[in-house]
């Protein structure tokens, strides 16, 4: 599927990376070389063959429904901080950012965050730094091994997007380690999302068409279905669920990252199904810090990069701040308050 042209695709591969594992270089680099040609021409792929048992992933879903169970006054006890952790409201959310779309009606979904933990008394905290504070967990009392199985998934999920920016970073012809460097202290999401089931309407979307902000994405889907991804022509490509697999997508900042060697693939949600919808995407993203300008090897010898550098943080933080409106609503009261 790598020689294929660019974006004309009318599936969704599959790449096995049990070569990552191991410590064989031939099989490194033949997971590198595969993954590049599917980042270059899709920007989207399934991974199977990672070291994420199923039972893991199902705890992590089963969790998730178990929250979302919850009575509403109990959920808001946990509603979304300044730092974009907690819980969002169904409808939070609407992608004005979205450059594939004009997007006016607010996503069908209600979900909660959980970000790379940072402790209260950190120094980040203290300087009131974007993004950096502590997560909220619901009462152990309610779900006594909630925070367990999700800090579990955490880690081993950090460990599987690492393994794939060493390769990204080998595909490139970098050195394994040298993408990596940018992700000393990184910024992490992992997303609970709940779509309830959908009314047909124009323009109403679980998840209206978008491209991702980030590097990578791992999204973990239940067998509901409904994702979709946007190829060439305009057609909106399935991506079913396949069972022990992760469904891995290209965002923007790698996209810029790489002079748009690769390529961040439209997609959007839509639960047709009748059924409920349980997705746990996991994004794995720069430090806030890492200046992100085009990488030399992305570009060719006399030409210019197509994007000026800029800061992670400050990047990811202008969309947070348009597409989330609870976002809005704290700058005008921050605002009046001065």
């Amino acid at each position: 599927m790598s020689t294929i042209t660019r974006g004309e695709f009318s599936e969704i591969p599959v790449l096995d990376v049990s070569g990552l594992y191991g410590g064989d270089e031939d099989a490194v680099r033949a997971v590198a070389s595969t993954l590049r040609g599917y980042l270059e021409n899709i920007g989207f792929l399934y991974i199977v063959g990672h070291e994420i048992s199923q039972s893991d992933i199902e705890a992590v879903r089963e969790a998730s429904k178990q929250f979302f169970a919850l009575p509403e006054e109990e959920k808001l006890k946990l509603r979304i901080d300044r730092n974009f952790r907690g819980y969002l409201p169904f409808a939070g959310s609407t992608i004005v950012t979205s450059s594939v779309a004009t997007v006016s009606k607010p996503n069908q979904s209600e979900s909660i965050f959980f970000m790379h933990e940072v402790d209260a008394n950190d120094p980040r905290v203290a300087a009131e730094k974007p993004l950096q504070g502590p997560n909220q967990w619901p009462d152990a009392a309610l779900l006594p091994e909630f925070r367990e199985t999700i800090e579990r998934y955490v880690a081993q999920m950090t460990t599987l997007a690492r393994k794939m920016v060493g390769a990204i970073s080998i595909s490139l012809g970098l050195s394994p380690d040298e993408l990596n460097a940018h992700f000393d202290d990184p910024t992490t999401f992992l997303r609970l999302l709940h779509y309830p089931t959908q009314k047909a309407e124009e323009g109403l979307f679980g998840s209206a068409p978008h491209t991702d902000y980030g590097f990578i994405t791992l999204l973990a889907q239940d067998d509901v279905g409904g994702l979709e991804v946007k190829n060439k022509a305009g057609d909106w490509v399935p991506a079913p669920p396949i069972a022990n697999s992760f469904v891995m997508n290209v965002g923007d900042i790698l996209a810029r990252w790489s002079n748009d060697v690769f390529v961040s693939t439209p997609h959007r949600v839509i639960n047709r199904s009748g059924r409920e919808r349980y997705s746990q995407p996991f994004f794995f993203d720069p430090s806030m810090e890492a200046l992100i300008e085009a990488l030399p090897a992305c570009v060719a010898e006399g030409a210019a990069a197509k994007y000026e550098p800029v800061l992670y943080g400050d990047y990811l933080m202008e969309r947070i701040d348009k597409n989330y409106h609870y976002r809005k609503k704290q700058a005008a009261q921050e605002s009046a308050a001065r």
